[in-house]
């Protein structure tokens, strides 16, 4: 009987054993294979070793590109949610009374780092609050896997693959412990949520210690931000947008980044700024566009210079608007002058329908990613014009019904 069972063991063990072999020898000759271009960046053998030994690829993380396994729904709140659910009043006004009292906490902190980076405190506690509420979200995964992976099995595989490398730089050169090297499920580190290259690039040792700690160190977290947008062109002394109210009849396909005018003139043009805000005349040459995040039915904006520096730090329309308005309501509490409107989504699927039909018309140029964004609203509004329908330029039933018709 011990026989059989012997037997049956290892013929369970043949059958078994290739699959996970396989999968994990595939993984390991990848990692191997990445030592010349961790030496060539002068990573020691000793760390190249010490991090990646029993390292795993972890399967269970999102966007991943696994052979058999369709492509999983986005997960970035700012593409699947509407601009009220996304940039909701109240946990805007739970954050902004946070941020008051951080402020005072960090006064001289943050007045220093808007001397040196001319941020403004406000902006970079905004920052903080969205990406990891304050420090209160708890980063759980092992950034090094994380990396690994995507780069292994990734959808931007050269991309982590950069980002896997950076991080063993961190490793070795001391700035954080592994274990301490937590992360978001996409490799996001920190406080204020810096990839490992992001982190080398600017990353701010304030008190001399020899490394920016970015993940327990507040004012150098901080300052890691500041750095970065300051890099990316932000303009010191300037606001990053302003609510508007559009004159009737404003052609909502001028809502878009290319279309833009001095300030002054979009007001000469019948814009008026809302909420009794006022823009200083040193701002009235600056150039700026206009955006629409629900079309008509809720605020609309003109974004100078400074949206598009905070885009650099997450490129989604509804992110800069999120921050931007905390940042604001951290220096003066006041919610937007307009409401939003009860408006719904359609679906991934439906908008990149939507996306392809507009492309084949020479309506749309850009990617075909299923998001509402500010080039597919214009192009939408561009094609109801051509079709005699309502313009509003946003993508609900009625447009797509008279697309799949054939219109």
């Amino acid at each position: 009987m011990r026989s059989m069972i012997r037997l049956a063991l290892i013929a369970l063990s043949v059958l078994v054993l290739p699959v996970t072999a396989f999968a994990d020898a595939g993984f390991e000759r990848w990692i191997a294979a990445q030592w010349p271009a961790a030496q060539a960046m002068g990573i020691s053998r000793a760390t190249f070793e010490r991090e990646t030994a029993g390292l795993e690829p972890d399967y269970g993380l999102p966007d991943l590109a696994l052979p058999g396994k369709p492509k999983a729904p986005d997960r970035q709140a700012e593409f699947v949610q509407t601009p009220a659910a996304y940039v909701s009043d109240k946990a805007i006004g739970t954050y902004a009374a946070r941020g008051r009292k951080l402020a005072a906490q960090y006064r001289a902190e943050l007045a220093a780092l808007e001397r040196q980076f001319g941020v403004p405190g406000p902006v970079l506690l905004a920052i903080w609050a969205r990406e990891t509420s304050y420090g209160g979200a708890k980063l759980t995964h092992d950034a090094l896997r994380v990396l690994a992976t995507q780069a292994y099995v990734g959808r931007r595989k050269d991309e982590f693959r950069a980002e896997f490398l950076a991080a063993l730089k961190i490793l070795d050169e001391g700035h954080v412990s592994r274990a301490g090297m937590k992360s978001s499920w996409a490799g996001a580190m920190g406080l204020t949520q810096f990839l490992p290259t992001g982190y080398l690039a600017y990353g701010v040792d304030l008190d001399g210690d020899g490394t920016a700690n970015i993940w327990t160190n507040v004012p150098e977290a901080l300052a890691a931000t500041a750095s970065l947008l300051k890099e990316k062109g932000w303009q010191s002394g300037k606001s990053w947008a302003y609510e508007i109210t559009v004159p009737a009849g404003f052609d909502c396909t001028l809502a878009e980044p290319e279309t833009t005018l001095s300030i002054g003139e979009w007001l000469k043009r019948g814009v008026k700024i809302a909420g009794g805000r006022r823009v200083p005349a040193s701002a009235l040459r600056d150039e700026a566009s206009i955006i629409m995040p629900a079309g008509p039915y809720g605020p609309a904006f003109l974004t100078p210079a400074n949206y598009f520096v905070l885009k650099s730090y997450n490129f989604a329309d509804l992110y800069v608007l999120y921050v931007g308005h905390l940042a604001d309501r951290i220096e003066d509490d006041r919610p937007f002058a307009h409401d939003w409107e009860s408006i719904a989504l359609v679906k991934t699927r439906d908008l990149e329908f939507m996306q392809k039909v507009l492309a084949s018309k020479g309506f749309y140029t850009d990617k075909i990613d299923g998001k509402a964004g500010m080039k597919t609203r214009a192009a939408l509004g561009a094609y109801q014009k051509a079709n005699g329908l309502p313009l509003d330029c946003w993508p609900d039933a009625a447009v797509l019904a008279h697309m799949k018709k054939g219109g």
